[in-house]
């Protein structure tokens, strides 16, 4: 069978008429080299920003502003296809698909005002425009580039349970649709074009699958078809060795494995969520991330095992604006069940804990919580424990102030003795106190906690250790 790629463009990756034209001749060259392409495609950038507040405006009964947020959709997407499409029957046809979704905005906003609340299914219906309005824009783009596409929306395909806003696919039901949406298409030579983000319960009533849901697209579609490879086409070079708006000398790194980058993912680096490597890993697909910007650079491709650069640590991130909550007592030792009340505490006002440490004599358990729901996680474990903290067999529960969680990743430290070591000398080298610590049983990645003002130097000096570690320094 010829070979299958998808590929995936971000945001940014459409969100211009510059970038549009990049994307184009992306999509011809792949078409050259591949006998099937899809591609999935995100919101232009800022658009799905746009749609949401719209909504959360609504929900509060201000509706003053939609009509600004109408036009900006009208503007942004019409300019492109102005500049971009000569054929006028296929530019005015786009326009008013485009223009029937920003209409159907105006009547959801409506409805949200009348009701006085965004409820998730409806945030989900306002979300997925911006995708829907994108993958017509490219399709039109893209055809009168000379490259036959379709346009088709993913809702017909990736079937979802209906947890709004963070829908999970029922990949049985959504692989066998796929393949009926999508290889006519692709048997016909025609490259498919579709929706990111979006899938739709059984019923067809549209979710969103969360944060990253446009990778998680990409990565399903590749599962399902299958693919051979996917290709995640965004505005940086691939995964880098820190964040180089804080370490200007940051590089691409050439591969990673996927251990690593869920590591990466996990704490901070902003290039693939986690969630979406899952298919990819379990399909045994080649992943790659490539710069829409920049496309004759080779990118990150992920591997199944990530050491063969000869890294022993291969990057360095950061999560800013968290803080350490404690809860600490000498009648915690030995009593069953502290940490699964107290995490079921936390798990009540809907937040996610990234990083625990609890000391082996059990007299306090520490761990990181974003620093905007400690005015809620604080109370909700004070009253959980309220009885322990009146007998006094828990002395306090309290939280500091800003702090941020710096990971150090690198499946080569599995293997190399005295890694940690090196870690803490770096960092009290250059004056940063450790206020918590956490490995993961994996071994793939060190996270410790430093104080908010400590961040940046943190991160130079452990991105110093990636190129020390690797001479063997």
């Amino acid at each position: 069978m010829d070979k299958t790629l998808v590929m995936k463009f971000g945001g940014t990756s459409v969100g211009s008429v510059d970038a549009l034209v990049s994307a184009t001749r992306i999509i011809r060259d792949a078409k050259r080299d591949w006998a099937r392409v899809v591609v999935v495609t995100s919101a232009m950038s800022g658009v799905t920003d746009l749609l949401l507040q719209s909504a959360s405006l609504a929900a509060q009964g201000k509706l003053d502003s939609l009509a600004e947020a109408e036009s900006t959709l009208r503007q942004k997407h019409f300019a492109a296809l102005d500049a971009l499409v000569k054929d006028e029957t296929l530019r005015e046809q786009t326009k008013t698909e485009i223009n029937s979704l920003i209409l159907s905005l105006v009547d959801l906003c409506n409805a949200i005002a009348v009701i006085g609340e965004a409820t998730p299914r409806a945030l989900d219906a306002v979300a997925s425009l911006g995708e829907r309005m994108s993958v017509r824009l490219l399709a039109a783009v893209t055809n009168e580039a000379g490259i036959k596409a379709q346009w088709t929306e993913s809702a017909s395909f990736v079937v979802t349970n209906a947890h709004f806003q963070n829908a999970n696919p029922d990949f049985k039901v959504t692989t066998e649709k796929t393949r009926a949406v999508l290889n006519p298409i692709l048997d016909a030579g025609v490259v498919p074009i579709t929706t990111g983000f979006i899938g739709a319960t059984p019923d067809g009533v549209i979710t969103t699958l969360g944060r990253g849901g446009s990778d998680y697209s990409a990565a399903i579609v590749g599962k399902a078809l299958p693919a051979n490879e996917v290709w995640i086409w965004t505005d940086v070079d691939g995964v880098m060795t820190t964040d180089p708006r804080i370490v200007k000398e940051a590089q691409t790194l050439p591969e990673i494995s996927y251990g690593e980058i869920a590591e990466l993912a996990y704490y901070g680096a902003k290039v693939l969520h986690p969630k979406t490597i899952r298919p990819v890993v379990e399909a045994g697909i080649g992943l790659r991330i490539c710069n829409t910007f920049n496309p004759s650079h080779a990118g990150t491709r992920l591997t199944s095992n990530g050491k063969k650069n000869g890294r022993v640590i291969k990057a360095v991130t950061a999560i800013r604006k968290q803080r350490l909550v404690t809860i600490e007592g000498r009648g915690m030792l030995g009593v069953p069940g502290v940490a699964a009340r107290a995490f079921g505490a936390v798990a009540s006002t809907g937040t996610s804990v990234p990083l625990i440490t609890q000391a082996s004599s059990e007299q306090s358990i520490c761990f990181a919580i974003p620093a905007e729901t400690a005015s809620l996680i604080v109370p909700a474990l004070e009253e959980t424990f309220a009885r322990e903290i009146e007998d006094n067999d828990i002395d306090r529960v309290w939280s500091t102030k800003e702090v941020s969680i710096i990971t150090v990743v690198g499946a080569g430290m599995l293997h190399t003795p005295g890694v940690a070591g090196q870690v803490f000398s770096q960092l009290g080298n250059h004056n940063v106190n450790v206020l918590a610590i956490a490995q993961g049983s994996s071994e793939v990645s060190i996270s410790l906690v430093v104080d908010a003002s400590d961040t940046e130097n943190a991160v130079k000096a452990l991105h110093e250790l990636i190129v020390r570690v690797e001479a063997g320094r």
